[in-house]
């Protein structure tokens, strides 16, 4: 399953633990896992955490929070629900996450209210993040699929950049940037990857 379901993954934790106690190299481990979930970058978004990792580093600090979108908690508590009010009232500035992968998660606009409408009391609503929703130029381009007709379309396009870190206890080994991926989607789509069949895999054209 490209989503990534609970339902989708029966491995007792027994087994995941015998991995991780064990001198297989791991891809990844889980602390590397759990660093690239949702949670963790929208924790690593409040103010004062990048502070702590990077002491010292002001200039570096600055770089890396400007790449960050707006990324709110709906954790139980005041703030929670002061989020999740505002994102019920104005839907379309926000996107609803969950911690999954692989496309076809997310939730916008009127499906975003009627998700949040229907957890906002409940502790359910913490297994989300919000963001303020992306607004890109969209360009005109041609998507190739098997099965669907060649056609201009407005489009928009997502950049991600791959990278290798490879550590054996605390210690470094390497971590380096090895690439990117462009996934390019008709602007219709709200939200869809390559796996949920949705996006295309596409090339920049670097000026």
């Amino acid at each position: 399953c490209p989503r990534q379901c609970p339902c989708c993954l029966p491995c007792p934790r027994s087994a995941r633990l015998l991995l991780e106690r064990s001198r297989a190299v791991k891809c990844p481990d889980i602390a590397t896992q759990l660093a690239g979930t949702k949670k963790v970058q929208q924790e690593l978004s409040r103010p004062g955490t990048l502070e702590k990792l990077l002491p010292g580093r002001t200039e570096a600090i600055a770089r890396i929070r400007a790449t960050f979108a707006g990324l709110y908690s709906l954790d139980v508590g005041e703030e929670g629900d002061k989020i999740a009010a505002t994102a019920i009232a104005n839907p379309d500035q926000f996107v609803l996450k969950p911690q999954r992968e692989g496309g076809g998660n997310n939730l916008y606009g009127e499906e975003l209210r009627q998700v949040l409408e229907k957890i906002k009391d409940s502790p359910e609503r913490t297994s989300y993040i919000l963001m303020d929703k992306i607004q890109p130029q969209p360009t005109r381009n041609y998507l190739l699929r098997a099965h669907s007709p060649l056609k201009a379309s407005e489009c928009v396009s997502e950049l991600g950049i791959f990278g290798v870190y490879v550590r054996q206890g605390k210690e470094l080994v390497m971590n380096e940037a090895a690439g990117h991926l462009l996934r390019t989607k008709a602007v219709e789509h709200a939200d869809g990857g390559v796996a949920a069949g949705v996006a295309v895999l596409d090339t920049p054209y670097l000026v």
